[in-house]
């Protein structure tokens, strides 16, 4: 059972000065200089696959004639982002094998984490070097098939933390929520407490300032004390959300765009059909523009 959630009790997390050298890089629009992406890899699938499986890591999936991870590469590689560290796990080796075959040289390397079997926490934690790098930070889940629009959304927002958000969901226990209240994030997570009058599925993308992720990572160290970690990894980003000035956590509404992670069989089943189906219908937001101003 999770344990019960505490606040946190954390001091000096305020409106820090922007950093001049995370500047928007203005030759390639919607991209960052000094960015680094940490994706968490290193789960079993058990939802997916079931006790003891031996299948390859969600990563891995492959829809059309690419898996998740070569097509995430290719998305950060196009926004700019200067390098990849993913977590890994179960199966750590096909990873590797994948990340040899499909990425640019130098562009990822990856972290292991031994007790990746007891709680995702402890995957956050294993990033705590790259966290507190002094970088913005791109986090990512690995298992999530989507258009490139929404990272784009994301990387190109104004707010160097940021958050996004998908409105069009099913509201019950599995969705991680965002709740927004007058334009501030007010709660994150799959349960959530705080009133608010906007509330949308977050799709496992995230950014972080160079201050937010040092803070992340400390209260992720913190979450993983013990020999069963009861926490997620969204309970750091929530404690930390929560021990800031309200507006720090900004958000961007992906709604529209499409994507889907993938936990469940009929996850895998509807990515395949019915997610892939509208990726491929989706006309980017940089067309429509276009059209518009015809």
């Amino acid at each position: 059972m999770r344990p019960a959630h505490v606040s946190p009790q954390f001091h000096d997390i305020d409106n820090r000065p922007s950093h001049a050298h995370l500047m928007r890089n203005e030759t390639e629009p919607g991209s960052y200089e000094h960015m680094k992406a940490v994706m968490l890899a290193a789960g079993v699938g058990r939802r997916l696959f079931g006790d003891g499986n031996d299948d390859p890591p969600k990563a891995l999936l492959q829809f059309g004639d690419r898996t998740l991870l070569a097509r995430h590469i290719e998305v950060l590689t196009q926004l700019g982002v200067e390098e990849l560290i993913v977590v890994v796990g179960h199966k750590k080796e096909m990873i590797e094998d994948e990340l040899a075959r499909v990425a640019p040289e130098g562009f990822a390397r990856t972290l292991f984490n031994p007790r990746f079997k007891e709680s995702p926490i402890l995957s956050l934690a294993r990033a705590g070097e790259v966290l507190r790098s002094g970088e913005r930070i791109l986090f990512m889940d690995a298992d999530v098939y989507y258009h490139d629009d929404l990272l784009k959304a994301l990387i190109g927002s104004r707010h160097e933390t940021c958050i996004i958000l998908d409105q069009d969901f099913v509201p019950g226990a599995e969705p991680v929520k965002t709740c927004v209240r007058d334009g501030v994030i007010v709660d994150f997570g799959k349960k959530v407490f705080e009133p608010h009058d906007t509330v949308g599925e977050w799709p496992g993308f995230l950014t972080m300032s160079p201050d937010i992720a040092h803070r992340v990572a400390d209260r992720a160290d913190e979450l993983s004390q013990g020999d069963m970690p009861g926490f997620v990894y969204e309970d750091a980003f929530c404690d930390v959300m929560k021990a800031s000035a309200p507006g720090i956590f900004g958000f961007e509404d992906v709604t529209g765009i499409p994507w889907i992670e993938i936990d469940f069989p009929e996850d895998r089943e509807r990515a395949a059909t019915e997610i892939r189906a509208k990726i491929a219908a989706y006309k980017p937001m940089a067309e429509r523009v276009g059209d518009a101003a015809e």
